[in-house]
C-alpha cells in the first residue's frame, strides 16, 4: 500500500461514487445485494488495497469445504509464533479442525488462521494457493491472497467489490453463518481435557444493528481499519464492505459507522421486483426452407431485481429478436435478447430469447433425400425378406 499521505490524497482525487450522496469516509466502499450480486453504491470499489483480517473469510471458507472439519490439527512452530491477536496456541496442541473456525472468525486469531492453513495446505503457501483459486472461482479477480490471517505481507491485496463477492458466497453456507454468528463459545483442548478456551465475538455490529449477520472486523497497519457486514430483513440481504476507514480510534469507529450507514441505505431504499418470464411477450420468427414458415418463442428466464422505487418505474424493457433464420431450427436455440435497462444505462438483468420448438428443413434437396433414405430403407427390407 502507499504511505499514508499518498492514501489521504488519492481519497480525494481518485473518489468514484455511484448511488446516493452518502458520506462514507471510507477510502473504498461498496454495498451489495446479496440475492442478486448488483452493486448498489460503491466508492473505489476496485482499488487495490490491503484487507487485514477480512482475509479470515476466505481462510473460513476454505477449512468449511476442505471436508477434514473433524480432523485434528497439531499446532506448529509457525502457528505458536503467530502475533496477537492470538488464542495462544503453543507447539504441539491438538484442536478439532472445525472448533478452530470460532477463534478464527469471533476473535480474529493470527495463529489458529496459520494451524488451519498448514493443516489444510500443508504451508501457509499452500494454502494461500487454495485461497487464490477459491477466488478465482468465485469471481474475486483483483485479489491476491498470501497469508492466511491478513497480515501484511508482500502484495497480499483485494478490492471493496472482492471482499462483497466473497462474503456473498461465503454467507451462502449454513455452517459459516451459525458460526460468525455465535456471541460466545467455550472449546477444549484435543489432549487436555482440564483446559478450556473462551471465545467472545468482537462483531459490534450484531448487537448495534437490526438483522446483522456479521461479518468480518480487520486491522493492519497498512490496511487501517477495515469491515465486511452483512444483514438481513425478511428476504432481503445486503452486504457492505468499507476499506481503510482510518486509523487511531476515530479510524476504529467510522468502520462501523459507515457500515451502519452503508446497509441503512440499501434497507431504506431498496426491495425486490419481480418479472415473470410469462409476462413478457414476444413475436415469432420467419423460418425459410420450412412447412411452417415460422417458429413461436419464448423468454428463457425470468428475472427477480433489487431496485429503488423510481428505478422500478423508469426501467426499460428491451426485446430484440431476428426477423427470420433458416431451417433446421432447434427448440432452446437462441433467437434474441431481453434486457432490462435504466435510465442510466445500467443494465439489471439480461436473458435470451428462445426457439419453442424443432422446425425440419422443407426445400428440394432434402425432400430428395428424405426420398432416397425411405426407398433405400424399404428395399433393404425387402432384400432382407427375399434373403430368408
Amino acid at each position: 500500500m502507499k504511505k499514508i499521505l499518498a492514501a489521504v490524497m488519492a481519497l480525494f482525487m481518485t473518489v468514484q461514487v455511484y448511488g446516493a450522496d452518502l458520506d462514507i469516509a471510507s477510502q473504498a466502499a461498496v454495498l451489495m445485494d446479496g440475492k442478486t450480486g448488483r452493486v448498489l453504491w460503491q466508492k473505489n470499489m476496485d482499488e487495490e488495497l490491503p484487507m487485514a483480517s477480512t482475509t479470515k473469510i476466505m481462510t473460513a471458507i476454505i477449512a468449511l469445504e476442505s471436508g477434514k472439519l473433524e480432523q485434528t490439527v497439531t499446532a506448529g512452530k509457525n502457528a505458536a509464533a503467530a502475533p496477537k491477536v492470538k488464542m495462544g496456541l503453543s507447539v504441539g496442541e491438538k484442536h478439532r479442525l472445525y472448533d478452530l473456525l470460532y477463534p478464527l472468525m469471533l476473535e480474529s486469531s493470527n495463529d489458529a488462521a496459520v494451524a488451519i492453513a498448514e493443516h489444510i495446505g500443508g504451508s501457509v503457501e499452500g494454502f494461500a494457493e487454495l485461497m487464490n483459486e477459491k477466488a478465482r472461482e468465485i469471481g474475486a479477480v483483483n485479489t491476491e491472497f498470501v497469508t492466511p490471517n491478513g497480515l501484511d505481507k508482500d502484495n497480499h491485496h483485494s478490492t471493496a467489490y472482492d471482499m462483497a463477492l466473497i462474503a456473498r458466497y461465503a454467507l451462502e453456507n449454513e455452517e459459516f453463518v451459525k458460526i460468525i454468528n455465535t456471541r460466545s463459545i467455550t472449546i477444549p483442548l484435543k489432549n487436555m481435557e482440564e483446559k478450556q478456551y473462551s471465545f467472545n465475538n468482537k462483531n459490534r455490529l450484531l448487537s448495534e444493528f437490526e438483522g446483522a449477520m456479521g461479518v468480518k472486523t480487520g486491522f493492519t497497519g497498512k490496511a487501517g481499519n477495515c469491515f465486511v457486514g452483512a444483514a438481513q430483513r425478511g428476504d432481503r440481504r445486503f452486504i457492505s464492505v468499507v476499506l481503510a476507514s482510518g486509523w487511531g480510534s476515530r479510524g476504529k469507529e467510522m468502520k462501523w459507522v459507515d457500515s451502519k450507514k452503508l446497509l441503512s441505505y440499501g434497507f431504506d431504499n431498496y426491495n425486490y421486483v419481480e418479472i415473470p418470464k410469462e409476462s413478457l411477450k414476444t413475436e415469432p420468427v420467419n423460418v425459410l426452407f420450412s412447412k411452417e414458415g415460422f417458429v413461436e418463442t419464448e423468454i428463457l428466464d425470468g428475472a427477480e431485481l433489487c431496485l429503488t422505487e423510481e428505478e422500478a418505474k423508469d426501467m426499460k424493457i428491451n426485446v430484440e429478436i431476428i426477423r427470420e433464420t433458416q431451417a433446421p431450427v432447434k427448440k432452446g436455440d437462441k433467437a434474441g435478447t431481453v434486457t432490462a435497462v435504466l435510465p442510466n444505462g445500467e443494465v439489471v438483468f439480461k436473458t435470451d430469447v428462445v426457439y419453442s420448438r424443432d422446425i425440419e428443413r422443407h426445400d428440394f434437396k432434402t425432400c430428395v433425400e428424405k426420398v432416397l433414405e425411405l426407398w433405400f430403407n424399404i428395399n433393404v427390407d425387402i432384400l432382407s425378406d427375399l434373403l430368408g
